[in-house]
């Protein structure tokens, strides 16, 4: 078993592995930035190390000294959480030649499924249905106009070498087609310095659904179920659940079973996740194959009680899996809320400033998922993910009641955030009776940004309220006692008179 493990992360999914790693007995050494001198990850961790200013590129993304630290510090592994360097096949094989363990998948199974056309081309070699598209990265204008009058509009323009929305353009008619090209190769250039793109067809009103796998190195391969992914804000999941409203048993085994094929099919080790869309007939496409661990992993955890973290490490350091197929016997519902530093009301933008004070929901099926405290400092530098709301229930109506009543509780000072959003869409309608797909957010935004406008409204006129009733409170306080003191002076003088 390792003795210590690097966390090449900040945030929340900093915390999340100390928390395992401490359960098993292991030492943590945290990574930082100058900005993040002070977060809740540095302070729980064993030993913790700036890498650089508060730039990403110049810390977090800083490869050379944190090679360094790895060698110097003795570290045995290295636990890449998600985002940063979790996907870099470069930084794996590096940790590697530094003589520690990559806690995840091999360098090679990080190259080919992290390329989008490498990774369709193998899903497609082991018969998982494809979406219509181009199978080679765009070359020629002319070439792909034609390719996609072929597939047919509306198409989507997809960068090859990322992922996460960023190089990603609908086209709904030819005229729309040239630009949406030229920004998507543009943004993607600029995202992942590989600005190749390709095409295919955009399905409409589908549902994201992912199954999360688990592989070891003895050849063991099993599903832990789905989760429904398809409450998103220009590609980027904020509300997940498990197991998801729309599928159905048949539907449910045929995603397994086709995930575990590729999982297989790229000689897969850890954790993983493969994503499918889903159409509104349930005709399922693979889509693509994260191969780290996602930001929604605590519902699935919350259905079949098994420590993702906990099984990676155990994995990395050569056990065989500690469940089987016929283990995983999913209980209850749960759901995920993203809690973001964003302002609502003004777009989504990031809210920066100083967390002033914070209650965090408690209670029966609640977790919360932080690496935040008061007086932290939410700078701009970083995702403005500040931690994740996970309720679960015996069944999908108490998992959302208890998701209600804690956005309810859960209040953040100081800084703008998603959590008002966060419930008026888990109170709408169309969440309630699962008939939502990744659509569904652009469709109804308009009457969400009226009733979030209605509780700003509210929330200033109660917070109007509240300080006229302390400023007169205080007044009558004051009043009452200058009355007190004035009556105890003189009663105080009528004692000493009869001292005297």
């Amino acid at each position: 078993m390792f003795n210590k493990i690097l966390i090449a992360n900040r945030g929340e999914i900093a915390v999340r592995i100390i928390r395992s790693c401490e359960e098993i007995g292991i030492q943590t050494v945290a990574i930082y930035s100058e900005a993040d001198r002070l977060a809740s990850h540095v302070l729980k961790a064993t030993e913790a190390y700036c890498v650089g200013p508060a730039p990403s590129s110049e810390s977090y993304l800083n490869t050379e000294k944190i090679l360094s630290i790895i060698k110097e510090k003795e570290v045995d592994a290295v636990h890449p959480g998600y985002g940063f360097l979790s996907e870099n096949c470069d930084f794996s094989q590096a940790v590697k030649d530094a003589g520690a363990t990559w806690i995840g998948p091999s360098t090679e199974t990080i190259t080919t499924m992290g390329d989008k056309m490498a990774a369709r081309e193998l899903a497609k070699s082991v018969g998982a249905p494809i979406i219509p598209g181009t199978t080679e990265p765009i070359q020629n204008f002319d070439d792909a106009l034609k390719q996609a009058k072929e597939i047919g509009f509306p198409v989507l323009v997809k960068a090859a070498g990322g992922g996460g929305g960023k190089g990603m353009r609908i086209v709904h008619i030819e005229s729309e087609f040239a630009d949406a090209i030229d920004r998507a190769k543009s943004e993607a250039g600029k995202a992942f310095s590989d600005d190749r793109v390709y095409i295919e067809k955009y399905l409409e009103e589908p549902h994201h659904i992912e199954i999360q796998v688990f592989a070891d190195n003895h050849g063991n391969v099993v599903s832990l179920g789905e989760r429904e992914c398809s409450i998103q804000r220009r590609y980027q999941k904020i509300i997940e659940e498990t197991p998801s409203p729309f599928i159905d048993k048949k539907l449910r085994n045929s995603l397994s079973e086709t995930a575990i094929k590729i999982t297989e099919g790229c000689d897969y080790s850890g954790a993983g996740t493969v994503e499918f869309l889903v159409d509104k007939h349930k005709n399922f496409y693979f889509l693509e194959m994260n191969t780290r661990l996602q930001v929604e992993h605590p519902i699935t955890e919350a259905v079949t009680g098994i420590d993702l973290v906990r099984e990676q490490i155990l994995v990395a350091a050569g056990n065989k899996l500690s469940f089987s197929q016929n283990d995983i016997q999913p209980s209850g519902h749960a759901i995920e809320c993203r809690i973001y530093a964003e302002d609502g009301f003004n777009n989504f933008s990031p809210s920066t400033g100083k967390i002033s004070d914070m209650i965090i929901p408690q209670g029966l099926g609640v977790r919360f998922d932080d690496g935040i405290r008061v007086h932290q400092e939410v700078t701009p530098y970083y995702d403005p993910l500040l931690g994740k709301l996970i309720t679960w229930g015996p069944t999908r109506a108490i998992a959302i009641q208890r998701m209600i009543r804690s956005l309810k509780e859960f209040q953040i000072s100081g800084i703008e955030t998603s959590i008002p959003f966060c419930l008026m869409m888990i109170k709408h309608d169309t969440f309630n009776n699962g008939s939502y797909s990744t659509h569904t957010l652009n469709e109804i935004s308009d009457e969400l940004l009226n009733e979030l406008k209605i509780h700003r409204s509210y929330c200033i006129l109660t917070a109007g309220v509240a300080a006229a009733l302390h400023s007169n409170n205080s007044k009558n306080k004051s009043n009452s006692k200058s009355k007190m003191a004035t009556s105890t002076t003189w009663k105080q003088r009528g004692n000493e008179e009869n001292l005297r």
